[in-house]
């Protein structure tokens, strides 16, 4: 058993056990639903209310070979999409250059780089929640295709084979328009 299994352990019969857990994943939390949410406060909010989930339902929680870290982003996750529904908010989507540069390789088309920049944002409104959450996780917060995985709640094959399945979505979007 490692130390991180352990403390799970011991924080599920004590909560002051928990700290070393939060420690270590808050800066990580926080960011990835800043990152969704666009504001420190609200981002901070939410990440407070994803620690508390993870605590009161720390017993539910069960290894499965997928990291501690997996869990608490789709708390994460969850709450991000909680906030919006309830709030009747639409995300926005930060669009970097070096993320657009990776999308258009993958992408390939005539078209040049900043045709591509320009049509985004229409393309990203296109697609659905759980395809734009897929194409952030990979492009825009350069995640592994094991990590969309874990995060997802799916197999790393069908991570990959979602991927493709948008970019090809993508792809016929950006021909078309």
């Amino acid at each position: 058993m490692d130390n991180e299994e352990a403390i799970i352990l011991k924080s599920q019969s004590d909560a002051e056990a928990f700290r070393p857990l939060y420690e270590k994943y808050f800066k990580r939390i926080f960011l990835f639903v800043h990152h969704r949410v666009g504001d420190k406060s609200l981002a901070a909010d939410i990440t407070s209310q994803v620690f508390l989930k993870a605590l009161v339902n720390l017993r539910k929680f069960q290894f499965r070979g997928l990291p501690f870290s997996a869990w608490l982003f789709r708390i994460a996750l969850n709450e991000c999409h909680d906030f919006f529904r309830k709030n009747k908010r639409h995300r926005t989507v930060a669009i970097e250059d070096d993320v657009v540069e990776k999308l258009h390789e993958e992408l390939t088309s005539d078209s040049g780089l900043e045709d591509l920049q320009a049509r985004l944002p229409q393309i990203l409104e296109r697609l659905t929640e759980d395809e734009l959450q897929v194409i952030e996780l990979r492009f825009f917060e350069q995640r592994a295709f094991r990590e969309v995985a874990d995060i997802l709640g799916i197999t790393e094959t069908y991570a990959k084979v979602k991927t493709y399945r948008i970019l090809d979505k993508m792809r016929k979007l950006f021909l078309k328009s």
